[in-house]
């Protein structure tokens, strides 16, 4: 393929002294407190984790959990995914959240219990679940 090169002990130790290690940087950073938004439907839930400026740290999901079709939307599949995300987000540091609700599905508590199982503190719930305020359009009067 190419040329054979020979190192002799002198050039090994030279080349370890050249390149100095540097201290690997930590990629996630530290965060004091955040938010959790919980979004649930009647088929999943999803869990989204972000500071308190709104930038996504985390996210996970029932489906991505491991649980498919009708398991997904059951409220033991979304506290399995809140003590998943609580599992990652204690590395970053975090101590108190947070947590927006939205959806009727039946992971709504569940997902947050999941979640505070860990050791978090909850500052404020929030539920921002949209209501329909003027429903649908009517039909049609029939003719004959």
């Amino acid at each position: 393929m190419g040329k054979k090169r020979l190192v002799t002990e002198g050039d090994a130790a030279a080349s370890a002294e050249a390149k100095p290690k540097a201290a690997p940087a930590s990629g996630k950073k530290r965060v004091e407190s955040g938010r959790l938004y919980v979004q649930s439907t009647y088929n999943n839930t999803k869990l989204l984790l972000t500071d308190d400026k709104g930038n996504a740290l985390m996210w996970g999901s029932s489906g991505q959990a491991g649980f498919r079709g009708a398991k997904k939307g059951t409220p033991f599949a979304a506290a399995k995914v809140g003590e998943t995300l609580a599992a990652k987000a204690q590395v970053l540091g975090l101590k108190e959240i947070a947590v927006i609700v939205k959806g009727v599905g039946s992971g709504r508590e569940s997902a947050i219990r999941g979640f505070i199982s860990k050791g978090f503190g909850i500052t404020s719930i929030k539920d921002e679940t949209p209501v329909p305020f003027n429903g649908p359009k009517p039909k049609k009067p029939r003719r004959v």
